[in-house]
């Protein structure tokens, strides 16, 4: 799991902040909380189906997932009230999770 984590991303139709829920100044439209789970890298950018081996399970078990990915590897954003039902979902997956 990560500590601090922010990203901007910029398009020419939005400018998106995801960072701590409660950093958000009042009157900016935001969703959340999150909870950020970090896949530990660095990644190779020739592996493949690594967001879609997460994704689907967590699908299955109806968690939504926010994405963000780096240069050094991918992030995965689900609501902070399902934190414990995605760790579970994804350690009965194979998964390791650390705290």
């Amino acid at each position: 799991m990560v500590g601090s984590f922010y990203s901007v991303t910029h398009t020419d139709e939005e400018l998106s902040v995801v960072c701590e829920f409660d950093a958000v100044p009042p009157g900016i439209r935001r969703e959340g909380p999150w909870a950020c789970l970090e896949v530990e890298g660095p990644l190779d950018f020739s592996l493949t189906g690594i967001l879609a081996g997460l994704a689907t399970p967590l699908a299955g078990a109806n968690i939504s997932i926010f994405a963000v990915s780096t240069y050094r590897t991918d992030f995965i954003l689900v609501p902070a009230s399902e934190l414990l039902q995605a760790t579970k979902t994804l350690r009965d997956c194979g998964y390791t999770i650390r705290e």
